[in-house]
């Protein structure tokens, strides 16, 4: 996800990590290919949580979808469909993704095979969400089905302070009756400091006053589940790079 755009300093030196501070990297998917995370998804999760069961179509959101490759990937893995299916049930899905780096989301459009499933927009969900608001109502739904905050959090977390953190999760929560949750590890967040002091640029904003930290995915667990309505239904496992893929969904009570 990025959340704020690349400074003019930041060109020079774009293809190193530490170049995106923000997660905005120009090349994601070549270092981390979608199928590290598809391995784990069952390809029948939409009719395991029932999305597909109703009338209305089934939304998903992709948070931070970088420049769309596993947004589209994504779909194709959940949307395992015949010739004579695509119009009773692939037609009726349909995926946002996201991305406050409008370079990377003008990428994704142009590479969009889907284009009347899949959409992509530029959106700072830190600041705005009344584009995400307007989704729903066009589609006549409340939430989405299904929502993916695939390694985002530390981010915001980053740059944002404990409380963008806790906002965004409370936000997703808000607006998703299904949320898949890949929360980077605590030494993700000590590489990425590393990272840009090796650059020589001045340390993320919030990094030394963070209160939260550890378990990040734990600590992300305890706020949804006691904050937002949420309870944890399955873990898929670990990524290869150690970080797992948790499922909440929304209570009833």
């Amino acid at each position: 996800m990025a959340a704020c755009s690349l400074s003019n300093d930041c060109v020079g030196d774009i293809n190193d990590p530490g170049a995106a501070p923000y997660g905005n990297f120009i090349n994601y998917y070549t270092f981390n290919p979608p199928e590290n995370r598809l391995s784990l998804i069952p390809a029948t999760l939409l009719q395991d949580l029932g999305c597909s069961d109703g009338q209305e179509p089934t939304l998903l959101l992709d948070v931070g979808c970088n420049s769309g490759e596993l947004s589209v990937a994504l779909y194709k893995h959940l949307i395992q469909e015949t010739v004579c299916e695509q119009q009773s049930n692939g037609s009726r899905v349909h995926l946002l993704g996201f991305d406050l780096d409008e370079a990377l989301i003008q990428r994704a459009q142009q590479n969009n095979p889907l284009p009347s499933r899949i959409s992509f927009i530029p959106l700072d969900i830190t600041s705005d969400t009344d584009a995400l608001q307007d989704h729903l109502i066009q589609h006549g739904c409340s939430h989405f089905h299904l929502c993916l905050c695939l390694a985002v959090t530390m981010w915001v977390h980053l740059n944002h302070g404990d409380s963008g953190l806790l906002h965004l999760l409370s936000c997703l929560a808000s607006i998703s009756e299904h949320l898949l949750l890949e929360a980077q590890p605590w030494k993700c967040y000590r590489s990425a400091a590393r990272r840009l002091r090796k650059l020589g640029r001045s340390d993320f904003d919030h990094f030394k006053t963070l209160k939260i930290r550890g378990d990040i995915a734990e600590h992300a667990r305890e706020h949804l589940e006691r904050h937002c309505g949420m309870k944890l239904i399955q873990s898929f496992g670990s990524t290869a790079w150690d970080r797992k893929l948790l499922l909440f969904k929304r209570r009833l009570d």
